[in-house]
């Protein structure tokens, strides 16, 4: 019976791990020799340090060490700030996104199709990071600064510190350094910047990514009149630096994010949207003619019923070539064996007009050549940031929100129907905001996670006197009351349906959202180090469990620990007078209780689970404990059992 680690895993030991089977001579008395590595990847002989092209800052090895090390932490449900928590797929959490990535490292490793974040922009106030140290009240009171519920050091970087580029770009290696895992091998990673740290910012991503899977830096126009407190240039734009992890694997979805050209494709069938043009090349004039690309010109047959096209001659088929109603003699847009590529794709089609004579059409797909500048009006951040907020809130609540319309369009262009996007700098929640909307639009079940540090409003502001007192509070309450608005619109749409006009059912949709919190582990420090336990600790042994956490904590921790995702469904029974819980059917099965009655395995053997987990305190014995696990193994020898 395997006991659970309840911890992150420590990367740099999965990495020795690596690295000695590929090079088993390296490693002596459990110790790499980091210089005899070095000559193994090279072909020349290496003496010592060489000078390189790399961008090196005070902190950075200690940055690298900190994403690899694994920490005691878990995240907690908290249902009352949910909306509908056992039936959606969507995830909000507050916390520290450091701490939050490394727990989300198993349960999300490779499925993640899109990272984006709009990060602190390091302008001399933003609240950045929670520090690795503590402080007493009199340091406290001697610093500026503010503290977390464990005492944590939240890190205002201003510029007055003499590590202020140091720090930003440290808070930012490590994060992106460990997000990166969790992105699919043809995914995105998206983050939006202004002038300060452009530089650092691609230097450190070309690090991770590799400058090969570096897509673009598009200039983003959000305030078109510039800033007005400027004393040289009005900043009007700012950046979207894209990158791929794996530039062979990915693509960009073929859509038209200019609105006029979009609304031109009007049809749809499995492959997106598309709008019909004529297969006959009607422009370049002379050069588009029988007598000057005589290969262009060929017949095509066509069946009765139009569903069959063919370059071969066919009794009953008709015979179509590219002439026009005014009898020129044109040509095809394609030689024959293009056509019969797009034909197979199902990207040619026959059509009988009104007249009866059969033409022959092309299906354009939505798709246009995606710019590195986006100066459209509707990216503006006043309008469709600003306002959306503030109008849905009644009250002016955060400050510089990305417009909707911005995010919609990354969405559209960078993931599919049924992909998973994070956000660990989620804000005001836009990123939220536009799933649900474009999931609206076109049926599509996009997953978003959110996370966001619960970082103070100001006193003085109109949100924390409205009762938001945290950001995060303003993220959740945007996204509930953007659900509902959502909701709302497509019930009074489907009141005023004309005959054959379609609406989708808002029932079918997920407007809701789990909230999560991180916190310390569930278990007792004894639980991680148990040859540290003291006499005077021995009633530690009884229950390793903390006195203030529930079972659904307890879950929580198991899902992440053995790599579930914690969008999966959830379901509660009594079995012989125990609580147990059903995580996706039968993948996971656990129960908490203490004076576990043994017949229990019996049921829960039934439906085979792949994982069951119990309490290592919750048997009556060493004895039942045992007679447990001999049982599994009888009646369903293929199911693992845990105990915590």
């Amino acid at each position: 019976m395997k006991k659970l680690d309840m911890k992150t895993n420590n990367l740099t030991e999965d990495n020795i791990k690596k690295i000695t089977k590929l090079f088993p001579n390296i490693v002596k008395e459990g110790v790499i020799d980091f210089d005899l590595l070095k000559q193994e990847l090279s072909d020349v002989l290496v003496e010592g340090g060489e000078e390189r092209y790399r961008l090196d800052w005070p902190g950075k090895r200690a940055s690298i060490l900190k994403a690899n090390a694994s920490i005691n932490k878990t995240l907690r449900p908290v249902k009352k700030d949910s909306v509908d928590f056992e039936n959606t797929e969507n995830i909000y959490i507050e916390g520290d996104n450091f701490e939050v990535l490394k727990l989300l490292q198993e349960s999300y490793l490779n499925k993640v199709k899109m990272i984006y974040i709009d990060p602190p922009y390091n302008t001399g106030t933003a609240m950045i990071y929670n520090n690795d140290f503590k402080q007493n009240k009199d340091e406290y009171d001697k610093e500026s600064g503010v503290f977390n519920e464990e005492g944590g050091k939240l890190f205002k970087n201003t510029d007055t510190n003499g590590r202020f580029h140091s720090d930003w770009l440290s808070m930012m290696y490590e994060r992106i350094v460990v997000s990166r895992d969790l992105l699919k091998a043809n995914g995105f990673f998206v983050v939006a910047i202004d002038h300060n740290e452009i530089s650092g910012l691609v230097n450190i991503c070309d690090e991770i990514f590799s400058e090969n899977n570096r897509l673009g830096i598009v200039a983003v126009v959000h305030k078109p009149e510039g800033r007005n407190q400027a004393n040289f240039f009005g900043l009007s734009h700012e950046y979207m630096v894209v990158y791929a992890k794996d530039i062979d694997q990915c693509s960009f979805n073929k859509v038209a994010l200019d609105d006029e050209i979009s609304s031109l494709f009007d049809k749809v069938d499995d492959s997106g949207s598309y709008r019909l043009k004529n297969f006959i090349r009607l422009s370049d004039g002379k050069y588009s003619t029988r007598e000057s690309k005589p290969h262009f010109y060929y017949p095509l047959y066509v069946s009765p019923d139009l569903k069959n096209i063919s370059l071969e001659k066919q009794d009953g088929f008709c015979e179509v070539y590219p002439i026009t109603d005014s009898k020129q003699e044109r040509t095809w847009k394609t030689t024959k064996e293009t056509f019969k590529e797009r034909y197979n794709k199902g990207d040619i089609i026959a059509i009988e007009e009104n007249d009866g004579k059969i033409k022959i059409f092309e299906k354009l797909r939505e798709d246009q050549v995606i710019k590195t500048h986006w100066i459209n009006k509707k990216y503006h951040g006043f309008h469709y940031g600003t306002k959306i907020v503030d109008s849905l809130l009644g009250i002016k609540t955060f400050d510089f929100p990305k417009s909707i319309f911005l995010m919609k369009d990354i969405l559209k262009l960078m993931i599919n129907k049924n992909d998973i996007i994070l956000d660990f700098f989620s804000g005001s929640a836009t990123t939220a905001h536009a799933v649900m909307q474009l999931n609206t639009e076109d049926r599509g079940n996009r997953k978003y996670i959110m996370v966001q540090l619960p970082e103070e409003t100001d006193e003085k502001s109109e949100a924390y006197k409205a009762g938001y007192k945290t950001i995060s509070d303003i993220g959740k309450e945007r996204i509930r009351r953007a659900g509902k608005k959502i909701k709302e619109e497509l019930k009074e749409k489907g009141r005023q349906l004309k005959i054959g006009e379609e609406t989708i059912d808002p029932e079918k949709l997920d407007f809701g959202f789990r909230v999560y919190k991180t916190d310390s582990s569930n278990m007792k420090d004894v639980y991680y180090n148990p040859k540290d336990l003291k006499q005077n600790s021995l009633l530690d042994l009884a229950n390793n469990i903390k006195e203030d956490r529930d079972p659904e904590d307890l879950l929580t921790q198991i899902i992440l620990d053995l790599g579930l995702e914690l969008s999966l469904k959830i379901e509660e029974e009594d079995i012989l007078g125990n609580k147990v819980f059903f995580v996706a059917s039968n993948s996971l099965v656990a129960c908490f209780d203490e004076k576990i009655n043994i017949k229990i395995v019996d049921e829960i053997a039934k439906i085979k689970p792949l994982k069951v987990v119990f309490c290592d305190a919750g048997f009556k014995d060493d004895k039942d404990r045992i007679n447990i696990e001999e049982r599994f193994k009888r009646l369903s020898p293929e199911t693992h059992v845990n105990v915590i």
